[in-house]
């Protein structure tokens, strides 16, 4: 089995200092995708290479304390891409690609964290077109290779995805636009929401975030924004799927899926 994780850490200082290192040992996944890293190179430096046993590549954000997005391995790749050409978002470092391709199979693993609107109309627009670019990459690299795209995605696509959804359709991460975007990605381009692929009807459970006003994590009033995303036929090698709440390493909970798959 190949043990593929998910976790948005709202910066990996913060994380590791409530002991995700720990829980990493415990766990042994083969591979973590990770986001909100807030970090530089000389951060990483001699501190964050590596996480239980785990080699590091790492996509930075040009701006101090923002974004970033990393990728943990046991295995080799046989390229790393940093971003996916795009002249606006790149510098934010929102994407890592991972190539393992061997005797023929080419199969890849991204880590992608997508913009939030939540600060206001202005980055709103800017999430609206990071997702038109984003969908065209996608199309494009599904008629190359097999994937899984790990990432916070910021959507919640449908009324099961968060508690309140009556009060946030109004609201960034659950908008009509974006929830048509992910209804398209699921669609018209072929990918698979391996979470929903195993619990198509899972509610409470599927939570992956939770506000930090009032008391939304320990009523659980949640959203689902992290996902894997899967080319169809990877997707059909997902056996297990958990969210762990046992410890809180950030305002996200680790999203992991075993794969019957060697990468």
């Amino acid at each position: 089995m190949f043990k593929l994780t998910s976790l948005n850490l709202n910066g990996i200082r913060s994380a590791t200092s409530k002991g995700l290192e720990a829980w990493l040992d415990k766990v042994r996944p083969d591979c973590i995708c990770v986001q909100e890293v807030k970090a530089q190179a000389a951060d990483v430096a001699n501190r964050f290479e590596t996480l239980a046993d785990l080699s590091g590549y790492f996509h930075f954000a040009q701006k101090k304390g923002y974004s970033g997005v990393a990728i943990y391995t046991r295995l080799q790749p046989s390229d790393v891409l940093i971003g996916y050409g795009s002249s606006e978002f790149d510098a934010e470092g929102r994407y890592l690609e991972l190539r393992f391709d061997r005797a023929g199979a080419k199969h890849s693993i991204i880590s992608c964290y997508f913009p939030s609107g939540s600060s206001g109309e202005e980055r709103q627009q800017a999430k609206f077109r990071f997702l038109d670019e984003f969908y065209s990459h996608l199309e494009k690299l599904k008629s190359e290779r097999k994937f899984i795209l790990c990432g916070d995605v910021n959507i919640a696509h449908k009324e099961i995805d968060l508690k309140n959804w009556k009060g946030n359709r109004k609201n960034s991460g659950f908008l009509p636009e974006e929830r048509a975007w992910m209804t398209r990605v699921l669609s018209d381009a072929g990918l698979v929401d391996v979470y929903r692929h195993l619990h198509p009807h899972a509610t409470d459970e599927a939570y992956t975030w939770w506000s930090n006003r009032g008391q939304a994590y320990a009523k659980n009033v949640g959203w689902r924004l992290d996902y894997h995303l899967a080319t169809p036929a990877l997707a059909a090698l997902a056996r297990e799927v958990s969210v762990y709440k046992g410890q809180k390493f950030s305002d996200h909970a680790p999203l992991t899926v075993e794969y019957e798959s060697r990468f």
